[in-house]
């Protein structure tokens, strides 16, 4: 159920998406205990002129391959939440080579009746999830 989009600047072909993809999805089951068929992913693409990723004062250096992830959940952990910006470090540099000082997160948190997957239903409200 968390909702992913990822920013990145254009170049990457669809084998490099797909593996960025992957290793988020396996971050996210890890650390948010979901289903692995729970998967609701968006690549935005930019051109290098539309992103603008500075550092905020941490000495952080960014490359080409930086990556902006923005996750829509419900309420998580702050343990979970830790454990998932390791694990995607991680996972994105073990199998993306992209650095973990690329990689920025935000969680935004909502609530169950913030959330329709289809029919104009409230599926966690209505019990269905």
């Amino acid at each position: 159920m968390p909702l992913m989009k990822f920013d990145v600047v254009e170049g990457r072909d669809d084998a490099q998406l797909n593996a960025l993809l992957d290793a988020a999805h396996r971050a996210m089951v890890v650390a948010f205990e979901v289903p692995e068929r729970d998967r609701y992913q968006i690549v935005n693409e930019h051109r290098p002129s539309r992103m603008i990723v500075e550092d905020t004062g941490l000495d952080i250096p960014r490359t080409k391959d930086v990556i902006i992830v923005s996750v829509t959940s419900r309420p998580r952990s702050e343990a979970s939440k830790i454990k998932f910006y390791e694990l995607l470090t991680h996972e994105l540099h073990t199998h993306c080579n992209i650095q973990p000082s690329d990689v920025i997160v935000s969680i935004v948190i909502n609530d169950d009746a913030d959330w329709s997957f289809g029919n104009g239903r409230a599926q966690f409200l209505t019990g269905e999830l």
